[in-house]
């Protein structure tokens, strides 16, 4: 397919001379990196300050009641100096500054009959021009913040049942997951990266383009499975998959009871895993997301792949610093109950999936003199919410300039209906078992020729660019 070009002012570091890069790799192999991510209930505030448009969601409000009450307390005079005690003397000094505030209908009643006059003809006609206090936040006292911060320190917490359970790992992973993707504003970051969900359009009009070999994914995922066939999948399974779904509420149910059905034989048991923040991977854009985090993921088997390479990509293709777990994912799936949200779990989709299209065109690109574009897909990531199965291919594309960053581009490959009929079900799991399938082959072979091109460069017939580890 014709190569589209499309513009993008992000600009990728140069990757400089070969000797540099060899320097940087032996620091990166000697020490590795530890990347933070943010995490509890609160963006930091570069999150909201690198966004291009913010939704008025309530996080985004809550952030600019905090700036602005920020903003009052600092400007509000007389004030103490920074990190001052609220002694007793500088108390006194603040009542002496101070003056209490009167009720507007107090004000009104000692008026006399000229002022009402001259109040109640400006009052027709829309009252004093306030435009410019507009946005301008409630002017605050410090003495009563000063008062009221001593009660709140006075006042000790009773201690009760439910405070120990506030330290338990799952509401923690509850306000760390909280702090991504169920954010509106999540995707618009997503979007200022260059990681663009389906269905997107440029403001121009345009959109963003297939994969190269999208007719070849097609093909390959709607092939027959013999596992789904009438004599070995019956009217009878399908019911108790029906049955299953019926009674999973909660993402762990159906995970635990429904997708299995969905997925049959998944093979190697150590090539899968899920509910593992992959706080290893460098972040994708500005670094206020919290890391990717699917319900189940696919990848290779650490020892399939040469250890200097996972030393050089480590950060790109290896999600955890568990080092048993499998490394260079490319299959995902993000699972929600009935009542969760579709579009959190679509967010999570082209997340995760542009993580693992990164790790894909690392290693693709390992032992080439530059980056390898192709525009083709080789990584899938799935949906599954309220018994609709969703699948969609993440591809990293070139720009015009050479030095700018990939985007990724998220495209719906279809949709089913799983709890309708049993032959959108034998649809819907014949392209999820031949996608987690096609995945592992591409996989496969990224894995293959990385360990040739390391005995390669080893030979001294092919050099070895760091900068395909650092720069994408």
């Amino acid at each position: 397919m014709p190569e589209t070009h499309f513009t993008n002012r992000r600009k990728r570091r140069h990757p400089g001379d070969h000797t540099c890069h060899q320097n940087q790799i032996s620091q990166h192999i000697s020490k590795k990196r530890k990347h933070i991510h943010p995490s509890g209930s609160r963006f930091p505030s570069a999150f909201w300050d690198n966004l291009t448009t913010i939704d008025l969601t309530t996080r985004a409000l809550g952030e600019l009641d905090r700036r602005n009450g920020q903003v009052a307390l600092n400007s509000h005079l007389p004030f103490p100096r920074p990190g001052r005690p609220h002694t007793r003397p500088a108390l006194a000094e603040l009542k002496k500054g101070s003056q209490p505030a009167t009720p507007a209908a107090n004000y009104l009643c000692l008026c006399g009959t000229g002022v009402l006059k001259n109040i109640k003809q400006t009052a027709r006609h829309g009252g004093p021009d306030q435009s410019g206090l507009r946005g301008f936040p409630e002017p605050s006292n410090p003495l009563n913040q000063a008062m009221n911060s001593r009660r709140s320190s006075s006042r000790v917490p009773k201690r009760s049942s439910t405070s120990t359970s506030s330290t338990k790992p799952s509401t923690n992973t509850t306000n760390t997951r909280s702090t991504g993707p169920y954010n509106r504003n999540f995707q618009q970051n997503l979007i200022d990266g260059g990681i663009f969900p389906d269905g997107y359009e440029y403001p121009d009009g345009r959109v963003p383009p297939q994969p190269a070999n999208w007719e070849e994914i097609n093909r390959r995922l709607s092939q027959p499975r013999p596992s789904l066939s009438p004599s070995n999948f019956s009217d009878e399974e399908f019911r108790k998959f029906k049955r299953a779904d019926a009674h999973a509420p909660k993402e762990k149910q159906i995970t635990t009871s429904v997708i299995p059905i969905i997925e049959g034989d998944i093979g190697d048991a150590k090539c899968v895993s899920g509910g593992i923040p992959f706080t290893n991977l460098d972040h994708l854009t500005d670094g206020t997301l919290v890391p990717g985090n699917p319900d189940i993921y696919y990848g290779a088997r650490p020892k399939r792949l040469d250890r200097r390479v996972r030393d050089e990509l480590n950060s790109h293709i290896i999600p955890s610093t568990q080092d048993d777990l499998p490394i260079v994912p490319n299959f995902f799936l993000a699972v929600k109950g009935p009542d969760g949200s579709a579009a959190v779990a679509k967010r999570q989709a082209s997340y995760d999936g542009a993580l693992g299209a990164r790790g894909m065109h690392s290693l693709q690109s390992y032992g080439q003199e530059e980056l390898v574009f192709d525009n083709n897909a080789r990584t899938i990531s799935s949906v599954y919410h309220d018994g609709t199965l969703k699948m969609f291919t993440i591809h990293p594309f070139r720009l015009t300039s050479p030095g700018d960053q990939p985007e990724y581009y998220t495209n719906q490959v279809n949709t089913w209906g799983m709890t309708g009929n049993i032959e959108t079900f034998r649809q819907g799991a014949t392209y999820y078992r031949n996608g987690r399938d096609w995945a592992k082959e591409q996989r496969d072979e990224a894995i293959m020729l990385a360990n040739e091109r390391t005995g390669e460069s080893q030979a001294g017939v092919l050099p070895v660019d760091a900068s395909i580890g650092q720069a994408l």
